[in-house]
C-alpha cells in the first residue's frame, strides 16, 4: 500500500530543483580546479592520438589560486603542472571530474619526467572567464588544443593541428541556467520541496551521505592534509575532549576534507563545483541525524534541504571569488541540521540569519590543506547558529549585512561576493604568486 506522502503531486518548481541538485550535486576525484585542468589535458591528448612529448596550460587567475597548493589524487604532488601532465598521460577523457580514477605510478612517474625536463608550462590567461582551463599537447609538429570554461567539465572547444573540432555556441557555454532555473524560488520554497516532495524522488541524495561520510573514515584513518580530524578523534579517544555532538561533527567533516585536500584517490560528492561545499553541506547532517536517531525519511529530507539550501545560496555567488564557499554550504548544513531539531521553518530561517551575520567574511585563499580549517570553522558556526535558533534568538535585522528577511540575508551575501571581495581577490592572488616567485629563487 502507498503511503499518503507517495502520492503528493510534483510541483513544477519542485521538478526544477531536483534538476539542480542533479546537476550540482555528482561526484568528483579530487580537488575541481586541478582536475577540471587534467580533464582538458586529457581531452587534448585524445584528441592528438599519439603519445605527449610536450604540455602548454593557460587557466583564469582563480583557476591558478584554487590550484597552486592542493594535492592531485594519486601524485603526491600539489599544483597545476603535475594535474595537466598526469591529466594528459592518464587521464580518462570521458571520466569528468572522475578523469584521474583510473591513474597509475608508471602515469605519476612519466608525468614528473616531463615536469623535471621542462616539457609542461603554465601560466595565467587573460580571459573574461572566472573558470578557464585550456590545454594545448604535442607530438612533434602535431598538437591539440583543449578549452574549458565557466564550468568544471563544460568543453567550449577542441581543436587538432589548428583546425576547429569543436566549438560551443555562445548561449552553450552557459553552465547553471542551461540545466535547470531557480528563478522565482525563495528560501521557503526549498525548505517545503525537502519537507514534502515524494521521498522516491528525493531519495538519490543518499549517495553523498555514502560517498562522503566513506571519505570521513579514510581521513580518520590515514594521515592526510593537516589532519584535523584525525587529531580531534584521537583527544576524544583519550578523553582529553568530550564526546559531543559538536566535536564529533566538527571531526568528521574535518576528516573528509583533509583525505580530499591530502590527495585521496577516493570520489567526494561536490555541491556547486566543490568537493569541500558538498563535504561541508553532507557531513554534519549525517552525523547529526545518527546522534539524534532520526529516522531514514527525516535524514533524507534534511540532506536534501542542506544540499539545496547551498546551492541557492552559492547562486547568489560567481562560481570562484574571494569568499569561502564552505561557509555558505555551512548555512545548508545549518539548515539541515535545524530540520531534524524541528522540521520548522522559522528556525530554519534563524539558523541560516545567524550564520549570515557570523562567518561571510572568510577568505577563500585558494584550495589546499588548511582548506579543512575553515571547513572546521564553517561547521562550528553551524552548531552554534542551530543552538542558538532553536531557542529563538538570531541576528536581527539591525545589524551588518543581515535582513529580517532570509532571502534577502542571503542576497546580501552574494554582493559581498561578487561587488564587494573583488579586489580581495586580486589583491590574495597577488599575494600567492609572489611567494610563488619567490620560493622559485
Amino acid at each position: 500500500m502507498q503511503n499518503k506522502e507517495s502520492n503528493t503531486e510534483m510541483k513544477p518548481l519542485w521538478k526544477e530543483m531536483i534538476k539542480a541538485v542533479r546537476h550540482e550535486v555528482v561526484p568528483a576525484i579530487g580537488c575541481t580546479e586541478p582536475v577540471s585542468l587534467a580533464l582538458a589535458a586529457a581531452i587534448a591528448a585524445a584528441t592528438l592520438g599519439m603519445s605527449v612529448y610536450e604540455i602548454e596550460a593557460r587557466v583564469s587567475a582563480n583557476m591558478m589560486k584554487n590550484g597552486m597548493g592542493v594535492i592531485v589524487p594519486g601524485t603526491g604532488t600539489a599544483g597545476l603542472l603535475i594535474a595537466a601532465a598526469v591529466g594528459a598521460i592518464g587521464g580518462n577523457p570521458d571520466g569528468k571530474l572522475e578523469v584521474l580514477k583510473n591513474i597509475t605510478p608508471a602515469h605519476v612517474d612519466q608525468a614528473k619526467q616531463l615536469i623535471a625536463d621542462g616539457k609542461v608550462r603554465i601560466r595565467v590567461a587573460d580571459v573574461d572567464h572566472v573558470l578557464y582551463s585550456e590545454v594545448r599537447v604535442f607530438h612533434g609538429t602535431d598538437s591539440a588544443r583543449v578549452c574549458i570554461a565557466d564550468a568544471h567539465t563544460n568543453v567550449i572547444r577542441i581543436e587538432k593541428n589548428e583546425n576547429v573540432i569543436f566549438e560551443a555556441k555562445p548561449k552553450q557555454s552557459v553552465d547553471r541556467q542551461k540545466a535547470y532555473s531557480l528563478d522565482g524560488i525563495r528560501a521557503q520554497d526549498i525548505f517545503e520541496f525537502a519537507a514534502q516532495a515524494p521521498i522516491e524522488a528525493i531519495s538519490f541524495i543518499e549517495a553523498a551521505a555514502a560517498l562522503n561520510d566513506a571519505l570521513a573514515e579514510t581521513g580518520m584513518r590515514q594521515t592526510y592534509g593537516l589532519q584535523i580530524g584525525r587529531v580531534l578523534k584521537q583527544q576524544i579517544d583519550i578523553k582529553q575532549l568530550s564526546q559531543s555532538l559538536l566535536l564529533r561533527m566538527t571531526a568528521c567533516t574535518a576528516a573528509a576534507s583533509d583525505a580530499r585536500m591530502g590527495g585521496a584517490s577516493q570520489a567526494a560528492m561536490t555541491n556547486s563545483g566543490s568537493g569541500n561545499q558538498g563535504i561541508t553541506a553532507t557531513v554534519p547532517v549525517t552525523v547529526a541525524a545518527k546522534y539524534l536517531q532520526a529516522d531514514h525519511d527525516t535524514t533524507i529530507r534534511a540532506l536534501m534541504l542542506s544540499h539545496m539550501m547551498a546551492i541557492y545560496i552559492h547562486s547568489k555567488l560567481p562560481k570562484l571569488s574571494a569568499l569561502c564557499a564552505a561557509s555558505t554550504a555551512a548555512m545548508g548544513a545549518a539548515a539541515g541540521i535545524a530540520y531534524l531539531c524541528t522540521k520548522d521553518f522559522k528556525t530554519v530561517s534563524m539558523a541560516i540569519s545567524n550564520m549570515v551575520g557570523d562567518i561571510p567574511g572568510i577568505i577563500c585563499d585558494g584550495a589546499a590543506h588548511s582548506c579543512s580549517m575553515k571547513v572546521t570553522t564553517s561547521v562550528m558556526a553551524a552548531y552554534k547558529a542551530v543552538l542558538m535558533a532553536l531557542q529563538g534568538i538570531r541576528v536581527t535585522g539591525d545589524e551588518g549585512i543581515v535582513s529580517d528577511d532570509i532571502d534577502d540575508s542571503i542576497n546580501n551575501v552574494g554582493t559581498l561576493a561578487c561587488e564587494g571581495m573583488a579586489e580581495t581577490d586580486k589583491q590574495i592572488l597577488a599575494i600567492m604568486m609572489q611567494k610563488e616567485a619567490k620560493q622559485r629563487c
